[in-house]
C-alpha cells in the first residue's frame, strides 16, 4: 500500500504543480466540496456511535475510491461533461489528502520519536537533492525506502513514507525533451497500483465471513453509520459546501455542468472502497466490529455507485438545458 500512496502523492503534486489544484480559482470548487464530503459523513457516523466501541470508525465513511468512482463515471461516455470528470477528480485527490493527514493523526500506534525524527530527516534530505538539481530516481527511491524503514519503526503508518517521497521527487527535468522523474514514476507505477496493488488489497481484505444475516450489520450503528456516511452523508456535504462555494463566488460550476449532475457525481464520491476499507483495518482490531465495518462499507458503496448512475442518467446534458 505504500506504492499506492506513492501514486496517490505523485497525482496530488501534478494537480498542484500543473492541474485542477494549481490556482485558487480551479481548486475552491472541488476543495470545498470535499471538506463537506468528508466532515458530514464523519458527523453522521459519530451521531450514530458516539461513546460506543465503534466511534474509532468515525474516518471510514470519509474516503472516496478515487479508481472506481472516476470508473463508474465513465461508463456514461460522452453523456457526462469533460468539467464533471475534472471536477470529481480533483474533489478525490484532496479526499485523498485529507485520509492521508487523518491517518497520520489518528490511525498511529505509539510513536517512536527518534525514528520518526530519523524518517523527517531523510524526507529533508530528498528535498535537498530536489533543490541541487539531482535527477537520478534511484537515489531517491534508496532514500525513500529508508524513509519507509524508518516510519515503519515509528507508530505513524508507514504509508505515509509513500506521500513524502513522491512530494519529494522533482516534477521538472533538467533536458526539456525528457520525462521529469515525477512523470516517469506515475507512468511506471500507476499500472501496477491500479491493476495489482488494490486488486490484491481487496481481494485480500474485503473478505467477509458472513454467518448470519448481514442485514444485522447494517442495523448496527457502526455498519449503519458507514452506510449512512457514505450514502447521504456525501451527498448532502458535497452537494452543500459546493453550493456554499458557488454562492459566495469563492468557486464556480465546471463549463456546461448542472447542479443535477454534481448531485450524481456526488453520490458516486460515496464509493469508499478500498480506502475505507484500509481505514477500516486500521480502526478497529476486534473482529466483529470489522466486519460490521466491512459490510458497511461494500453496502454504502455499492448504493452510491448504483444511485450515482441513475441520477447522472436521468439528469440530461447541462448545456442544452442552460440553452
Amino acid at each position: 500500500m505504500a506504492i499506492f500512496f506513492l501514486v496517490v502523492g505523485l497525482e496530488i503534486k501534478r494537480e498542484l504543480l500543473d492541474g485542477e489544484l494549481s490556482s485558487r480559482k480551479q481548486a475552491m470548487l472541488p476543495v470545498a466540496a470535499a471538506i463537506g464530503g468528508m466532515l458530514v459523513p464523519a458527523v453522521i457516523f459519530l451521531m450514530l456511535n458516539a461513546g460506543g466501541a465503534g466511534s474509532r470508525g468515525w474516518g471510514i465513511p470519509m474516503a472516496t475510491d478515487i479508481a472506481l468512482a472516476i470508473g463508474v463515471l465513465t461508463l456514461l461516455g460522452k453523456r457526462i461533461p469533460l468539467g464533471l470528470k475534472v471536477f470529481l477528480t480533483a474533489l478525490a485527490i484532496i479526499d485523498d489528502i485529507g485520509a492521508v493527514i487523518i491517518i497520520a493523526l489518528f490511525y498511529t500506534g505509539t510513536i517512536s520519536w527518534t525514528s520518526l525524527a530519523a524518517g523527517l530527516a531523510l524526507f529533508v534530505l530528498m528535498l535537498l537533492l530536489n533543490r541541487l538539481g539531482v535527477r537520478a530516481i534511484s537515489i531517491y527511491l534508496f532514500v525513500g525506502l529508508g524513509i519507509w524503514v524508518a516510519f515503519l519503526n515509528s507508530g505513524v503508518h508507514a504509508t505515509i513514507a509513500g506521500v513524502l517521497l513522491a512530494l519529494a521527487i522533482p516534477s521538472r527535468s533538467v533536458e526539456a525533451d525528457r520525462e521529469a522523474p515525477l512523470q516517469i514514476l506515475e507512468r511506471v507505477f500507476q499500472p501496477w497500483a491500479a491493476y495489482v496493488i488494490v486488486p490484491l488489497f481487496a481481494l485480500a481484505n474485503a473478505g467477509i465471513h458472513i454467518e448470519n444475516n448481514p442485514l444485522e450489520s447494517l442495523s448496527d450503528p457502526v455498519g449503519m453509520g458507514i452506510v449512512m456516511g457514505l450514502f447521504f452523508g456525501k451527498q448532502i456535504g458535497v452537494v452543500v459546501f459546493s453550493w456554499l462555494a458557488v454562492s459566495s463566488r469563492l468557486g464556480s460550476l465546471p463549463p456546461s455542468v448542472s447542479w443535477r449532475q454534481l448531485h450524481g457525481a456526488a453520490c458516486i464520491a460515496g464509493i469508499g472502497f478500498t480506502m475505507s476499507l484500509f481505514i477500516s483495518l486500521l480502526a478497529f482490531e476486534d473482529a466483529g466490529l470489522l466486519r460490521m465495518s466491512k459490510i458497511g462499507v461494500l453496502a454504502g458503496s455499492t448504493i452510491s455507485g448504483f444511485v450515482g448512475l441513475a441520477l447522472l442518467a436521468f439528469a440530461g446534458n447541462g448545456s442544452a438545458r442552460k440553452r
